[in-house]
């Protein structure tokens, strides 16, 4: 609920798992939060290298386009559905 005791308004949709930046980095994209302040969709994503601690973004952003040599392509492109823990290993 809002501070006004509507419901907040549905998450957008997006597919977990491995996604690929433009710059050629993995990423584990693991769902939707909402900001506890704005209610703004972020999406709760982290590294898949260095110390792979969890980050947000918000959804617009993650899911938005941006401009690279002259052509536009996602920002993160869903590659894959991420790896079971238990099978995963160490993946940084």
């Amino acid at each position: 609920m809002n501070d006004d005791n509507r419901p907040a308004p549905p998450l957008p949709p997006l597919r977990p798992g491995l996604y690929r930046h433009y710059k050629g980095r993995l990423y584990q994209a693991y769902g939707v939060a909402r900001h506890s302040e704005t209610f703004e969709p972020v999406v709760v994503y982290r590294p898949l290298y260095g110390e792979g601690a969890l980050w947000v973004r918000p959804y617009e952003m993650f899911m938005g386009m941006v401009e690279l040599d002259g052509r536009t392509c996602p920002r993160f492109a869903w590659e894959a559905d991420a790896p079971l823990a238990s099978d995963a290993g160490h993946l940084g």
